[in-house]
């Protein structure tokens, strides 16, 4: 048994649980969701872009093919739906948990144009206001911006911009929202977390981390859980304590626990580009890594590397 972390937030790194069907595979996953039934969303790349199983790991259906290019960000809402943020198509939609979609923010296949602050080029994620059902995509990757909405998809107003300062961002790669309302964005190539009021005022900031992608908070108990993509370059790839790893925050931004303090690998209780993050009800954490972009499509020959991993809390 390969355990990480400590203290109340110790996990057992569990191999091999999604039992996927004969033939198939996920090329990637880059995010995952949980609904409140525990059953597990794994939103990849591969030909069945939603799969999704029990909390044992035992697959129940797929849906989204030939609708979702390109899977980046997936979370649940309190209505039993769920938002799909896909930025190779540039588009959000928001879809029941058969995958029906309920409606569609940004045009398909037309990004806005690079850096124009306009919805969407290249969107990544979105979280929800706990309090009235508001809700907050991160655009992106050729965006820098913040765009807030109302529960049925009017925008409200934008923020942001490219930069390094705060309030600024260089990519914008995920966001999430605290029990009070709070915005808490990953700002992954300025190396930090930036929280934000739920009007878009700046107020605090993390940098004790190392590229962050994967963000979501617990809003019952406001603990923040970051997947970090590392800084896993040739002169210092083999180093320790910057990544890939798994960090876990109270909201002052105070760390409670690290998982995983090795360089990138496949071995039990290593990661290799974590990229997407969630929890169920019980605490185990479910993560979602980019391993065939990060690193499989390079290999010689390239091959498909685990991209979803469980970690159940025993603490």
């Amino acid at each position: 048994m390969v355990t990480l972390g400590t203290a109340q937030y110790t996990y057992e790194v569990i191999e091999n649980w999604a039992k996927l069907p004969d033939g198939w595979s996920f090329r990637e996953v880059a995010a995952v969701g949980v609904d409140a039934k525990d059953n597990v969303y794994a939103f990849n790349r591969g030909a069945h872009p939603m799969m999704v199983f029990d909390r044992q790991g035992n697959f129940l259906r797929s849906w989204g093919e030939g609708v979702f290019p390109r899977a980046h960000g997936i979370t649940y809402s309190p209505d039993e739906a769920m938002f799909c943020t896909d930025d190779g198509d540039h588009t959000v939609r928001k879809c029941t948990l058969d995958g029906q979609v309920l409606f569609t923010l940004g045009v398909s296949g037309q990004p806005a144009p690079f850096m124009s602050g306009n919805p969407f080029n290249r969107c990544t994620h979105v979280a929800i206001d706990p309090r009235n059902g508001d809700f907050y995509v991160s655009d992106g990757y050729c965006n820098a911006r913040v765009h807030k909405y109302t529960p049925d998809g009017k925008l409200l107003f934008a923020w942001g911009e490219s930069g390094t300062d705060p309030g600024q961002f260089n990519i914008v790669h995920n966001i999430a929202t605290d029990s009070q309302g709070w915005v808490y964005v990953a700002d992954r190539e300025n190396h930090r977390v930036q929280v934000f009021d739920p009007n878009g005022k700046y107020e605090t900031q993390w940098v004790n981390m190392a590229r962050p992608c994967g963000l979501y908070i617990d809003q019952a108990a406001d603990v923040a859980y970051v997947g970090e993509l590392g800084v896993a370059i040739s002169s210092n790839d083999q180093a320790l304590g910057v990544g890939p790893r798994i960090s876990i925050y109270n909201t002052k931004g105070e760390v409670l626990a690290r998982l995983g303090n090795k360089p990138e690998g496949e071995a039990p209780g290593q990661f290799i580009a974590p990229h997407g993050i969630c929890i169920d009800s019980r605490g185990d954490i479910y993560l979602g890594e980019v391993s065939w972009t990060h690193t499989g499509s390079r290999l010689n020959p390239p091959r498909e590397i685990r991209s979803l991993q469980k970690l159940t809390r025993q603490g």
